[in-house]
């Protein structure tokens, strides 16, 4: 990737773009402003298993993936999407990556309430997604080798590897998430990969 400037990382990658600023956005007022509103977002957005369980509230199987527990959150999940989302986005096309990122961001949210449905512990955050963007990637390093080089395929495979080994030895880590959002990648790889073409700015 080449992009000079900000503007032009906006032209050629609108859909990352619009996501970033919807997770900073969100952040900003769920924690720096203390409105009404920011709490209302963080109260009806969170994942909350026990609430979809009693309540149906299934909209929460969503709104988590734009919601972060605190500033190394919203910018680590930040920096992977900015890292893995551009090429993915110019190689799918607008619509199929938002529909990578939404499935397998509710995926890993799905696979959390499956885990525990009665769960009262809160949970948020895209990184189901991101792991989503991971099985997108490995899958074309193994299916669709057209999509990938061999030094990017490596590059991928390395951290995914570490990626995983982080995921079982941090703590406060919702480890469901990440894994049924990379599984959720790897199952909708082969239809939204389909019309791909190898990146190219």
């Amino acid at each position: 990737r080449t992009e000079r400037s900000i503007r032009e990382f906006i032209h050629f990658y609108p859909v990352v773009t619009v996501i970033l600023i919807i997770n900073i956005t969100l952040w900003v007022l769920t924690h720096i402003s203390s409105t009404t509103i920011g709490n209302s977002i963080y109260s009806y957005g969170v994942g909350h298993n026990i609430s979809i369980y009693m309540n149906g509230e299934y909209w929460r199987f969503l709104t988590p993936v734009f919601l972060h527990a605190n500033l190394g959150h919203v910018l680590f999940n930040s920096f992977a999407l900015v890292l893995f989302g551009p090429a993915l986005e110019r190689m799918t096309g607008k619509i199929p990556f938002i529909l990578i990122y939404l499935t397998t961001g509710i995926l890993g949210n799905i696979g959390t309430y499956i885990i525990d449905p009665q769960s009262q512990i809160p949970h948020l955050g895209a990184s189901g997604a991101i792991y989503g963007l991971f099985g997108i990637y490995m899958y074309m390093t193994i299916r669709r080798r057209d999509l990938i080089d061999s030094q990017n395929a490596q590059i991928v495979r390395t951290i995914f590897i570490i990626g995983m080994i982080l995921t079982f030895i941090r703590p406060n880590i919702n480890i469901a998430a990440h894994i049924f959002g990379f599984i959720g990648g790897l199952i909708v790889a082969p239809i939204l990969l389909k019309n791909a073409r190898p990146f190219s700015k």
